[in-house]
């Protein structure tokens, strides 16, 4: 299913109705320990969860809406409204679903997931029932397949929820996946139930017995005893800590995960925290906490005075805990909605579940990946968090930052300036800190970038580099490595002229597809245009002429980018005079007029752009002497070439071909291909800092080709 066919949009013309976006704003937190007061004209229902209060609140029009707002860990500060549905009757009868509480009208049961989602029922005009789990201001997944009577949202765990209906006498399991179909699939007979991450748990076979069921993987891998002395009637999980209970009444307790023990707690009905657990004594009028985080529920202590009222269970309508490591939020006889800390120290940071896009991402729209990179990643309670990409020379390309329960990280193949990123492998990092300081998660992982910008010589798409051949019988034939310095593949076109020099550029437009540059035996110039490898070069392919006269150079080479613009440019050597131009890249499909930067280049046997050979991110050439020194000149970035260095001396006399083919060793660092009189082939791994590795023979019998490019 579609991301478009699962996220419903809803009517604008249903929310217009709803005024401004601004409900209300937080009163500034006092003393430490003080409640955080946001002034409200009503609260109709409330949950929080991931540091995030979710309310059913009227909109200056007075219509109701459920909202969301952030509250920072330390409970005193408390965001702007954003919405997240309304909760009003529509005009076909269509409304949010209701209970008896203690604001007139009845209360929405919210149940946030904590990365910002809402779930809730809305009721249809003939009493049907929908579960809808809310993702935006104005979008929501609508997460049960059929109209059903007396449902209820059990639980629900970032994408991961669980509901149930009491027409059917089942609960279904599922996902809300913002940027892919996920499939869950599981429908069972009702029973407890709870979501923490991936884990469903439900009560096992046998007294107490409590298993956990992965959604994701979709096999059950926990099973545990927790010496409740029933058949489990309700779950809540947060973390390492599994309440149960076995009713209203009966007896309760909390199972620790960790250290696989329980821990005896009042009975009652009750929220769990991280290491707490609140319950409203009516009797008393107040809310009451029992901190167990040490292995023994300590006497319960009062948080908050709330008043008995008429609903003998009040969670998620008057009060609700966030058992993301948060605080208590409660709804005071003020019509405010009061937060207050609990004072115990929450479980580290963890990363509690993910989802991680697939291995390559293409901007480029080439079939090769998804146009964007998104993952999210859920964790168990509010972090900072930073993403961090770097190529394969480990130079970060991109950093996005962020703040909540949930990272949720997209990217498009840009950097951090703003252009596209070379093709090509990166790793990723991922870390998070807790907003409460008490501890760090990283993860870490690798995508490979298409349809980004090319390497040096990439003709393929890939950031490799790629040789082009010339046989006697017109074949122009693309080589295509696989990244471990061989050449692996072919693709060859025919029809060539004798003569033909091709020039394995970059790309002059903006499709990211490398072009190449063809000049033909009469001296015209052309531009043909990129294939991304999908097929070889015909002198009938599509191209546009660059010009005649061409022949008056004897040496046409792509050195990268020369200019600092990020486009490559053309270095050229003319015969008569040996002096060298650049003609730089216009990115509209033209060059520029040649520039020239250098005088009487004549004692040259060999000039080739090798890209990027000392890893600045401008472009490089050798010139190899008749001697056999071979220098560098690496590029200045504004169009000319630095004061040459000496890389090579006495070499490669036998050497007939030198091409700077860009990186086919898959290091991301650009590499040389070298050939002798007896058509051996032989690669020069480059080392990033502008000098090589002795060479290793790669192939024999390349004589037979009359150009190698």
């Amino acid at each position: 299913m579609s991301r478009r066919a699962r996220l419903l949009h809803v009517s604008l013309a249903a929310l217009i109705a709803l005024g401004g976006v601004g409900l209300t704003t937080a009163a500034p937190a006092g003393a430490v320990g003080a409640d955080t007061v946001v002034p409200t004209d009503g609260v109709w229902g409330l949950d929080l969860a991931g540091g995030v209060l979710s309310t059913v609140e009227k909109a200056p029009n007075g219509d109701q809406e459920v909202t969301n707002r952030t509250v920072s860990a330390d409970g005193a500060t408390v965001g702007a409204v954003s919405r997240r549905g309304f909760a009003g009757t529509l005009a076909n009868g269509t409304h949010a679903e209701r209970v008896p509480c203690e604001a007139p009208g009845g209360c929405v049961p919210l149940r946030a997931t904590g990365n910002g989602n809402v779930g809730y029922y809305v009721v249809a005009a003939d009493g049907t029932e929908r579960a809808q789990v809310w993702t935006a201001p104005n979008a929501y997944a609508m997460v049960s397949a059929t109209s059903l009577t007396g449902g209820r949202f059990m639980d629900a765990s970032g994408r991961f929820y669980v509901h149930a209906a009491a027409s059917t006498g089942k609960e279904y399991a599922g996902a809300v996946n913002r940027y892919r179909s996920e499939d869950v699939g599981l429908t069972r007979a009702a029973t407890a139930a709870a979501v923490w991450g991936t884990r469903l748990w439900t009560p096992g076979s046998g007294a107490g017995v409590v298993t956990s069921y992965d959604l994701k993987t979709k096999k059950t891998v926990t099973t545990v005893s927790t010496g409740a002395p029933c058949t489990v009637a309700e779950l809540q999980v947060a973390g390492r800590w599994l309440y149960w209970n076995c009713g209203a009444d009966g007896a309760a307790g909390v199972y620790d995960l960790t250290a696989q023990k329980n821990i005896a707690v009042p009975s009652g009905p009750a929220l769990l925290g991280d290491g707490y657990l609140v319950q409203h004594d009516r009797t008393a009028g107040k809310l009451l906490l029992t901190d167990f985080h040490t292995g023994t529920a300590q006497p319960a202590r009062t948080v908050a005075d709330l008043p008995a009222g008429s609903t003998a269970d009040q969670r998620r309508l008057t009060w609700a805990v966030d058992r993301f490591g948060g605080d208590i939020a409660y709804v005071g006889q003020d019509k405010a909605v009061h937060i207050v800390q609990s004072g115990v120290p929450s479980q580290p940071l963890a990363k509690i579940e993910s989802d991680v896009d697939g291995p390559t991402v293409d901007p480029g729209g080439h079939d090769y990946g998804s146009t964007t990179w998104h993952s999210t990643f859920q964790y168990s309670k509010p972090a900072s968090w930073s993403f961090t990409l770097k190529d394969s020379l480990g130079r970060a390309v991109r950093t996005v930052t962020g703040s909540g329960a949930e990272a949720d990280v997209a990217w498009d193949g840009k950097t951090d300036a703003g252009t596209y990123a070379y093709n090509g492998a990166y790793t990723w990092t991922l870390t998070a800190t807790a907003a409460d300081g008490a501890g760090t998660s990283t993860t870490t992982g690798a995508v490979t970038l298409y349809g980004g910008l090319q390497g040096h010589h990439d003709q393929g798409g890939d950031r490799l580099g790629e040789l082009l051949t010339l046989n006697s019988s017109g074949g122009l034939t693309l080589h295509y490595g696989d990244g471990t310095g061989t050449f692996v593949r072919k693709q060859s076109g025919s029809g060539w002229a004798a003569g033909t020099v091709a020039v394995p550029f970059g790309d002059m437009g903006s499709d990211r597809c490398a072009d190449l540059l063809v000049r033909t035996p009469a001296g015209e110039l052309r531009r043909y245009a990129g294939k991304c490898g999908t097929s070889a070069y015909v002198p009938g392919s599509s191209h546009t002429s660059l010009g005649t006269g061409w022949n008056a150079y004897n040496v046409l080479t792509a050195p990268g980018d020369l200019t600092g613009d990020g486009r490559v440019d053309l270095l050229a050597r003319k015969a008569s005079t040996g002096d060298i131009y650049v003609f730089a890249n216009d990115g509209h499909g033209k060059l520029l007029a040649g520039k020239k930067i250098r005088s009487a280049w004549t004692t040259y046997t060999h000039i080739v752009g090798v890209g990027d050979l000392n890893g600045d991110g401008i472009g490089d050439v050798l010139a190899r002497r008749k001697d056999g020194t071979v220098f560098r000149y690496d590029g200045a970035g504004d169009g000319t070439l630095k004061d040459r260095v000496t890389v090579f001396t006495a070499w490669g006399a036998t050497y007939n071909t030198l091409v700077g083919v860009g990186d086919i060793t898959g290091d991301g660092k650009a590499d040389l291909v070298v050939r002798d009189s007896s058509g051996n082939l032989y690669r020069n791994d480059g080392k990033g800092n502008g000098s090589f590795t002795s060479r290793t023979k790669i192939a024999t019998g390349w004589n037979v080709y009359k150009g190698v490019f």
